[in-house]
C-alpha cells in the first residue's frame, strides 16, 4: 500500500514533472534546435524532395524489365519489391553523397548517417524477404527485423532487451518474461518458414512417384505437414529455453477440454485419415450422396471437395461419408451401366423398335461394346410399351448427360426413320348419364334420360 502511494505522489507531484519538462526542453534545445541538427535535416528533407520524382520514373523502367524478364515467381517478386523500393534506394543514395560531401567539410553528419542506415537496413530487409512467398510471413519478418536493427543502429538494443526481460510473470514454476515470447514467436516464424519450404520440396517429391497411389499421396503429404509443424513449435520452446515437462498437466487438461469442445472436428479428422487409409475414397474418383453426384477434387482434413458437373463445390464432412451410404463408381473399376427407359405406342413394333436402339447405342463412341448394349421390354404402361436400354462406360468422370442425350437423339431420328411412334400420354373418359327423377317427375337440371341420350 506504501508502494502504490509512492507511485501516486510522483504521478500527481508537480515538481516530478518540471524537472522532466526541463529535461525534453534541454534535450530540444541541445539536440534538435542547434544549426548542425536544423541543417542535417534540412539535407534530409532535400534529398527526399529530390529522389521522390526520380523514383517515378525508375519505377516504371523497372516494371517494364520485371515484365519482360521476370518468367519465374520468384523472379516477379524481386522487380516487384525493387520497384517498391525505388524512392528509398535514390533517397539512401543522395545522403551518403550527402555525408561524403559534409565530411569533406568537416561538417556534423551523425542525423544523416542515423537516417540513412535506417533506410539502407529496410532495403536490404525488403529485397531479402522475397524468398518468403506468403506475403503475410514476408511483411511480418520485414518489419520484424527492421525493428531489431533499427533499435541497434540507434543504440537502444540492449536497454529494450533489458526492458522485455524484466517484464515477466510467473506460470507454475515457469517463469515467462516479455522477452521469452518475443524470441520464440522470431523462432517459431523462422522455423515454420523453413519447414514450408522443406515440406514444398518433399510433398514434390511425394506427388512424383509413380508408387504411391493418389491416397496415399495425400495422407503422406498431411502427415509430413504436421509433423514438421509440431518439430517446429518444439524446437521453439528448446530455443527460447522452456522445459516442455512444464507443460504436461496443463496440456492435459488443455486436451480433455478440446476433447469435448470439438469432438466433431476430431471425429472429421479421424475420419479423413481413415479414407485416406483404406481408399475407399480417393482424388479422381466419381461419387454420388444423396442426390448429388460429381468428381473428388481433393481430400482435407476435414472434408472432402467434390465438384459437380454443374461447378458447384461441396464441401462434405468426412464424418459424413463414413457413417452414410455413399456410391463410389470409381472405387474398383471404371466401369458404370446406365439405364435409359423409352415407351413406344402400342401400335409400333416392338422388336423393331428394340433393333433401333441397339443400333443407336452401339452408334455413341463412349458406350462400351464389350459388354454390349442390351434392350428389353420393361412394362406394358397406360399410354405406352416401356423398353428399357442398358448399356456401359468406362469413363463416369466425364459424365452421363453427354452420353444419354446423343443416344436419345439418335434413337429419336431412328423411329422417325421408320415409322415407330413415341406415344403421348391418353386417357379415356366415359360419362354415364343419370335417368334420377325429381319430386315433379322430370329429369335432374344437366342430365338427360339413357333414352333421350341414345336417340
Amino acid at each position: 500500500m506504501d508502494e502504490e502511494t509512492t507511485v501516486m505522489d510522483k504521478l500527481t507531484n508537480s515538481d516530478v514533472w518540471a524537472y522532466w519538462w526541463q529535461v525534453l526542453q534541454g534535450w530540444f534545445r541541445d539536440y534538435l534546435a542547434s544549426t548542425d541538427t536544423l541543417i542535417e535535416l534540412g539535407l534530409i528533407g532535400l534529398a527526399a524532395g529530390l529522389a521522390w520524382p526520380l523514383s517515378i520514373r525508375f519505377r516504371k523502367i523497372i516494371s517494364e524489365l520485371g515484365q519482360r524478364h521476370a518468367r519465374y515467381a520468384l523472379l516477379r517478386r524481386l522487380w516487384l519489391t525493387l520497384g517498391n523500393v525505388a524512392f528509398p534506394i535514390l533517397w539512401v543514395a543522395m545522403q551518403w553523397a550527402f555525408v561524403l560531401l559534409m565530411s569533406e567539410f568537416g561538417m556534423r553528419h551523425a542525423a544523416i548517417v542515423v537516417v540513412a542506415s535506417l533506410l539502407t537496413a529496410w532495403i536490404v530487409i525488403s529485397i531479402v524477404t522475397v524468398f518468403v512467398a506468403n506475403p503475410l510471413w514476408s511483411t511480418i519478418i520485414a518489419v520484424s527485423a527492421w525493428i531489431v536493427a533499427a533499435l541497434s543502429i540507434l543504440g537502444l538494443l540492449d536497454k529494450t532487451v533489458a526492458f522485455l526481460d524484466s517484464a515477466s510473470f510467473s506460470l507454475g514454476q515457469l517463469n515467462i518474461s516479455a522477452l521469452i515470447i518475443v524470441k520464440g514467436i522470431i523462432a517459431l516464424g523462422v522455423l515454420l518458414w523453413i519447414t514450408a519450404l522443406a515440406g514444398q520440396v518433399i510433398e514434390g517429391r511425394i506427388k512424383a512417384s509413380a508408387n504411391l497411389t493418389p491416397s496415399i499421396q495425400v495422407l503422406a503429404t498431411k502427415l509430413m505437414r504436421i509433423g514438421l509443424v509440431l518439430i517446429a513449435f518444439v524446437f521453439a520452446l528448446s530455443i527460447v529455453g522452456i522445459d516442455l515437462t512444464a507443460f504436461a498437466v496443463l496440456g492435459g487438461a488443455i486436451g480433455v477440454g478440446l476433447g469435448f469442445g470439438l469432438q466433431k472436428i476430431f471425429a472429421n479428422l479421424v475420419s479423413g485419415f481413415i479414407l485416406l487409409l483404406d481408399k475407399s475414397i480417393k482424388p479422381g474418383d466419381v461419387i454420388a450422396i444423396a442426390d448429388d453426384y460429381g468428381r473428388v477434387d481433393s481430400l482435407g482434413a476435414r472434408y472432402v471437395s467434390v465438384l459437380t458437373r454443374d461447378g458447384i463445390e461441396h464441401l462434405i464432412p468426412n464424418e459424413e461419408l463414413i457413417t452414410t451410404r455413399v456410391e463410389n463408381w470409381s472405387y474398383s473399376q471404371d466401369l458404370l451401366r446406365l439405364r435409359k427407359t423409352i415407351g413406344i405406342h402400342y401400335k409400333s413394333d416392338v422388336r423393331k423398335a428394340m433393333q433401333l436402339c441397339l443400333q443407336a447405342a452401339g452408334e455413341i463412341p463412349r458406350i462400351l461394346k464389350d459388354p454390349e448394349p442390351v434392350c428389353y421390354v420393361q412394362d406394358f404402361a397406360d399410354s405406352s410399351v416401356n423398353i428399357e436400354v442398358r448399356f456401359w462406360i468406362n469413363d463416369p468422370v466425364n459424365g452421363r448427360a453427354n452420353v444419354i442425350g446423343p443416344l436419345l437423339l439418335n434413337v429419336w431420328d431412328k423411329f422417325h426413320e421408320h415409322g415407330i411412334e413415341i406415344p403421348y400420354p391418353q386417357r379415356d373418359l366415359h360419362l354415364r348419364s343419370s335417368d334420377l327423377p325429381l319430386a315433379d317427375g322430370t329429369a335432374l337440371p344437366g342430365h338427360s334420360s339413357a333414352r333421350e341420350a341414345a336417340a
